[in-house]
């Protein structure tokens, strides 16, 4: 540890970054609907008042990308990325979901761990080193955007908008979702395909007139199960296999019609450098091979969303730089690892061909989406240590 380093981490604060996580765990952003902009406002402000650069830029009405910055020299920087978006409460809270209670040293909150408490520590960590007025070697940025627990919006705008050559200037990305301290190298993505199936209605006391769309649907499901069994025999080693699930289906009018319509979506996780495209064309070929026209039934297969997998090497020097700058900060000394889930990182590392960890607070497999999510204060000023070390100690 550097004495530049260490002066840095004294200015860190723990009480500070429970007290802003807790401050945006009340601000909500529950999304559906997406309502980002309280959360964005405290973060946005928060960054602001601690001498950070702040832009805010509306990607939808009352949904802005919130971007913080702190200055560094020519050499390479580091990008910092998360959302501001939270899943909706759900049902089985033993406590108000949005007051950012902290308890025996745990935030409470829908958001607490995915991922307000990775947000705060962010925030806290770049203004302690712009405090410090130590020299960077490169800028360290904080993109705090919307929409990603559902279509990635705010992240897709930050890419498609952000001026010309400006990401050249960060040697990595660190996305700050909840991975219990570990560095992240791989993670899944996700698609949704929405199937519709069409007939023709008649009167239930005579079906043969009609085309059954409830029943076309049903062999679409029974496809899609064979089509699950098929990927465990090519699991990534990180990550697991990819997965099919379907979501919800949707159809008819009432018990004694015929059913005309029927609508189902599913969720296609996506292994690493799988490509939607590729997805969808192979999920139409095997729809088609239903052959559903000669029971006169009309069929079509949309994917309606996609968000990209990621693999960066573990030799890779952002990964050392992660790994090493939490030991350092006093957290676990972890293997790298895979995540079953999905991120905004996946757009980063295809888009814009950065390397990409995911490294932050919290745990997605037993706090995050469920009743009286939680997350450690601690683990939030370990995770903003790490984030600092990270920053000062980028190379190329």
């Amino acid at each position: 540890m550097t004495p530049d380093e260490q002066r840095v981490l004294d200015l860190i604060d723990a009480d500070e970054i429970g007290e802003l996580a807790a401050a945006l765990v009340r601000a909500s952003g529950a999304n559906p609907p997406g309502d980002e902009g309280p959360a964005a406002d405290v973060l946005a402000e928060a960054c602001r008042s601690r001498g950070l650069s702040v832009t805010c830029t509306e990607v939808e009405p009352g949904r802005p990308n919130v971007s913080a910055t702190v200055s560094g020299g020519k050499g390479p920087g580091l990008l910092l990325l998360g959302h501001t978006d939270v899943v909706p409460v759900g049902d089985g809270w033993s406590m108000s979901p949005f007051s950012g209670e902290i308890r025996d040293g745990r935030l409470f909150g829908r958001g607490s761990a995915d991922m307000k408490g990775g947000l705060a520590a962010c925030a806290v960590a770049m203004a302690a080193l712009h405090a410090s007025g130590i020299a960077l070697p490169g800028p360290v940025e904080l993109a705090a955007v919307v929409d990603e627990e559902e279509t990635g919006k705010g992240i897709r705008h930050y890419l498609t908008t952000v001026s010309a050559g400006a990401l050249d200037r960060f040697a990595g990305c660190v996305v700050a979702e909840p991975t219990e301290l570990a560095t992240v190298v791989a993670a899944r993505g996700d698609s949704y395909l929405e199937v519709g199936v069409t007939g023709k209605a008649a009167h239930s006391g005579s079906p043969d007139q009609g085309a059954n769309a409830i029943a076309g649907a049903t062999l679409v499901v029974a496809e899609l199960e064979r089509m699950n069994a098929t990927l465990a025999a090519d699991a990534h080693p990180l990550v697991g296999a990819a997965t099919w699930s379907v979501g919800t289906i949707r159809g008819g009018t009432g018990t004694s019609t015929v059913p005309a319509e029927c609508v189902l979506t599913a969720d296609r996780r996506l292994l690493p450098r799988e490509s939607g495209d590729a997805v969808l064309a192979e999920t139409v070929a095997r729809i088609d091979a239903l052959d559903l026209p000669q029971r006169g039934l009309g069929v079509d297969v949309r994917m309606t969303m996609e968000m990209p997998g990621f693999e960066t090497p573990a030799g890779h020097p952002l990964v050392s730089t992660a790994r090493e700058a939490v030991a350092a900060a006093g957290g676990p000394d972890l293997p790298v690892a895979g995540w079953t889930a999905a991120c905004d990182g996946g757009y980063v590392a295809r888009d814009a061909g950065l390397p990409v960890v995911v490294l932050g607070p919290g745990s997605v497999a037993t706090a995050a989406h469920q009743a009286d999510e939680s997350v450690a204060v601690h683990e939030l000023w370990l995770a903003a240590r790490a984030y600092a070390l990270c920053a000062m100690r980028m190379r190329g």
